[in-house]
């Protein structure tokens, strides 16, 4: 029985070990909740297909959750934030009342202890957004209406701030959509839900510190959103899209993907990558957690952040650094070695390391 106790606190120990690392990614068979992000701000993109819902751990140590996805989601988003030890939610918001952003909220809202929930002024007619509604009237909780101009954080180094919608009258519903900056010493988000052109330009028009080093990009990637102009604000390292492989709608439109190729963004798509961990220590931005539910390796996934040249004389394609790279009206960009071999291009002996 000795020898039992013994073998098993060993065990304890190694297992302690292994869990108290940092800078770790979570690979396939690998929790992110084994992570230790504490004293950090960690933002987690939900794989969710096409849909949105975004958990964020402030170094404060409150919780925001933004949208639930589609009601199919609702279990594995609860099921996720669970296993990261994590009852309470400070902050939730529901962007807009489309399904794919409040479908799961109803059985969240019943899952967890919500603290402030806020809203936009805008309803829908539909059984999903009443089931919302109900579920935040049985909780006895308050909508606060979210729109610019309201703190929801504002400390020394943390501010959490809603930055749309600016008006109350739009033709898409999208454009009513909650748009909040969140801002962490040096590092800072935008998150846009679905907002489009119209609501992109009144935040520009109202001279919002939009700068950012990350942006969720707005509606999955469609061609409304994500304007030249609202790029150009933002400047982002890095630009998440939330969407789902082979989705109905194309998205993410090729129209946004070479707007962000055009700055030299790094691109990050739920699609490829799954869940993806964005950690922050308030300074720089990294990628530091990928929950793997894509047949894809890290390798492949790390490799679509990348930009790949061919010539199209040659059609050779090169790295985008390479110093032997064609003249610009030779050029033609692909986003990973597989859609450059896919294309027919052949690897550049001395830029590619194959």
């Amino acid at each position: 029985m000795k020898k039992h106790i013994i073998t098993l606190l060993l065990i304890i120990t190694i297992l302690l070990l292994i869990t108290g690392c940092e800078n770790l990614i979570a690979l396939e068979g690998e929790r992110v909740a084994d992570v230790n992000y504490e004293g950090k701000l960690v933002v987690h993109f939900l794989d969710v297909g096409q849909a949105d819902s975004i958990l964020i751990q402030m170094p404060n140590g409150t919780i925001s959750l933004i949208d639930g996805g589609n009601r199919g989601d609702a279990k594995l988003i609860i099921d996720y934030i669970k296993e990261l030890n994590i009852q309470r939610i400070d902050y939730l918001i529901a962007t807009h009342p489309h399904e794919d952003h409040i479908g799961g909220l109803p059985e969240i809202i019943k899952s967890f202890d919500i603290i402030n929930i806020y809203m936009p002024k805008v309803t829908a007619s539909t059984k999903i957004f009443e089931s919302l509604l109900t579920e935040i009237q049985n909780e006895g909780l308050k909508i606060k209406e979210g729109k610019s101009g309201v703190d929801i954080i504002a400390e020394d180094g943390l501010a959490y701030s809603i930055i749309a919608p600016n008006s109350f009258e739009y033709k898409e519903t999208n454009d009513f959509s909650i748009v909040t900056r969140l801002n962490y010493k040096e590092s800072s988000f935008i998150f846009t839900g679905d907002a489009e052109k119209p609501s992109e330009d009144e935040m520009i028009v109202k001279g919002y510190d939009l700068t950012a080093k990350v942006l969720k990009v707005g509606h999955h990637g469609g061609r409304t959103s994500t304007s030249k102009e609202f790029l150009d604000k933002i400047n982002p390292d890095y630009a998440v899209i939330s969407v789902e492989k082979g989705n109905d709608y194309g998205h993410p439109h090729k129209e946004t993907i070479k707007r962000l190729q055009e700055k030299g963004i790094d691109i990050l798509r739920t699609d490829e990558m799954g869940t993806i961990v964005l950690v922050s220590e308030g300074n720089s931005i990294a990628v530091e957690g990928i929950d793997k539910n894509k047949n894809d390796s890290v390798q492949n996934s790390t490799e679509n952040l990348n930009t790949y040249i061919g010539n199209k004389n040659t059609k050779v394609y090169h790295s985008d650094k390479c110093s032997s790279l064609p003249n610009k009206e030779n050029q033609i960009e692909f986003n990973s070695i597989n859609e450059a071999e896919n294309a027919g291009y052949k690897p550049h002996q001395s830029c590619i390391d194959k």
